[in-house]
């Protein structure tokens, strides 16, 4: 009857992040669209967005760590919980990548686009791309997929050099576009990060599911 319980509550856990991953999609999207369609409210409305993962991530630890107590699990269902306390904290520093976003959107409204956003949109794609596909690599508990997205990292990096050297070009011409294009290069910077947690998020598929540690996803990356 005590095992049952537990698997129940280890259900209830795995439902919670799940929920909180998907509150940190919209959150991303959301701020991701504010900048593109230059949207003050939108990008406004992430901090309430933001406050509410927070809050999640507090519940979801508490819960954890009440888990580990009460019941002293060992070997696979230790893993996963360890697991979900990690993606937990990787889950919540994306959302806070998602609001430096917001807040590079804000600053950029004050004055007129410094050029037209494609390589932005297009690192954003990737990058949310690379966060679903590590979702779902832990839900299917899909260890391949998790090394793929791993593999997959190279491809915002590239993106996000590309970006840099134009924007370097641009602030070389004309210092009157420093500010502008300091702020897209925040944003490129903040995407990037979230690329780099959601390949922490697939690690952690690995972890769970084979025991086996990779920090960085070492010998996984292709360039």
């Amino acid at each position: 009857m005590e095992k049952r319980h537990f698997d129940t509550e280890l259900n209830q856990l795995n439902d919670k992040i799940l929920t909180m991953a998907a509150m940190v999609e919209n959150l991303i999207l959301q701020s991701v669209r504010s900048l593109t369609s230059r949207e003050k409210e939108r990008a406004e409305s992430i901090f309430a967005l933001d406050r509410e993962i927070d809050q999640m991530e507090l519940e979801i630890e508490e819960f954890a760590i009440q888990l580990i107590a009460l019941h002293q699990p060992a070997a696979g269902d230790l893993r996963f919980i360890i697991g979900i306390l990690s993606i937990n904290k990787d889950l919540e520093r994306i959302g806070d990548h998602g609001v430096n976003i917001a807040q590079c959107t804000l600053k950029l409204l004050d004055e007129p686009p410094l050029k037209p956003l494609i390589d932005i949109p297009r690192m954003a794609e990737e990058t949310i791309k690379m966060f679903k596909e590590s979702i779902e690599s832990f839900i299917a508990g899909d260890v391949d997929k998790a090394r793929d997205v791993c593999r997959s990292d190279y491809v915002v990096d590239n993106l996000k050099d590309q970006l840099f050297r134009e924007l370097l070009t641009y602030m070389m011409e004309d210092s009157r576009v420093i500010p502008r294009a300091m702020s897209l290069i925040l944003v490129s910077r903040n995407l990037e990060r979230i690329a780099d947690l959601a390949t922490n998020i697939s690690e952690e598929t690995i972890y769970i599911k084979q025991a086996e540690v990779i920090k960085h996803c070492q010998g996984l990356t292709q360039r």
